[in-house]
């Protein structure tokens, strides 16, 4: 009896090829329906979400944009909840929201860098306020000096504070808001996370990182096609919050430090929009892209006719 084992192979073939090509026409069509959506929404503009009645936890509330943001988010509304690990600067805070008569905001004393103080105030945050529905990590520090002069201290208090503390407080708040499907987390990383800089070696590490931790998250939490949990990432270029000591820019009226209260109106739009991704100013997120695309020798020209970045703050 001859065999038809080619036959079947054949079959096997045909139906194969019959999926991938569906697959690919399917992907196509996927891809030609957000590229429409896209330019319908720079048509037609979408309306930012209320966050009045959110409780909003901003994390280094006492000074810079973490301030500007809980009085924004305020204003609008929302019920503040300021952790600092300076009790002085946090209490201002919400002292000032206060004296605007804003909804109540709430101070706790935290040191993000700690995971057991980070669960231990969580827990008591919720217990006094209630579940956290936007949360924004926006803690951080920013010593800049040449890689082989930073301390090893230094080095384990940059990671602790800007990249380990954002594995704290997702811990404490992200279950809650998978199971209540409800949420949005907003993380602040830097131009530094897009590009590498001088005298900010583990700066630039450090918000790259989380800025790999909220694309995984995003693409962990897409997977399941009923999420409602969004996730903001904010890479703002220099702002004017003293973290910034002695900046270095060759064209100042064109690459002029950002105003901290411009960069949080920009954050706030960003997280009402649910964009997933912004650079402050805008252009800069694409103008990386370019940039990547040009050949090695050719980025470092650009940035040498720039001239943009930090000197030693140990000079």
């Amino acid at each position: 009896m001859p065999s038809n084992q080619p036959q079947q192979d054949i079959g096997t073939l045909l139906v194969q090829v019959t999926q991938v090509t569906a697959d690919v026409i399917v992907v196509l069509l996927q891809i030609l329906y957000s590229i429409v959506l896209s330019l319908g929404r720079l048509v037609i503009q979408k309306q930012p979400k209320s966050v009045r009645g959110e409780i909003v936890l901003i994390t280094g509330a006492g000074h810079g944009m973490g301030k500007e943001l809980s009085l924004l988010y305020a204003s609008e509304g929302a019920t503040v909840v300021a952790w600092d690990i300076s009790e002085k600067t946090g209490l201002q805070t919400v002292k000032e929201i206060a004296q605007k008569g804003y909804p109540k905001a709430h101070f706790f004393k935290c040191d993000v860098s700690n995971r057991d103080e980070v669960l231990r105030v969580a827990k008591e945050t919720q217990d006094k306020v209630g579940d956290v529905t936007i949360l924004f990590n926006n803690a951080g520090i920013m010593p800049t000096h040449p890689f082989l002069e930073h301390t090893k201290d230094e080095v384990e208090r940059i990671m602790n504070i800007n990249v380990m503390a954002h594995f704290w407080t997702l811990e404490a708040f992200l279950p809650v808001m998978k199971k209540q499907n409800y949420g949005h987390v907003v993380t602040l990383s830097s131009c530094a996370g897009l590009l590498g800089i001088p005298n900010l070696v583990p700066y630039c590490c450090s918000k790259f990182a989380v800025r790999g931790m909220m694309e995984a998250l995003y693409q962990e939490f897409r997977q399941d096609k009923k999420n409602e949990v969004k996730f903001t990432t904010i890479c703002p270029y220099m702002v004017d919050t003293g973290l910034c000591k002695k900046p270095v820019i060759r064209f100042e009226n064109a690459m002029k430090l950002v105003d901290p209260l411009d960069a949080a109106r920009e954050i706030m739009n960003a997280q009402r929009l649910e964009l997933r991704e912004i650079t402050i100013p805008r252009y800069l997120y694409y103008w990386q892209f370019v940039l990547r695309m040009l050949p090695e020798k050719a980025q470092g020209y650009i940035g040498d006719f720039l001239s943009v970045g930090l000197e030693s703050d140990l000079s």
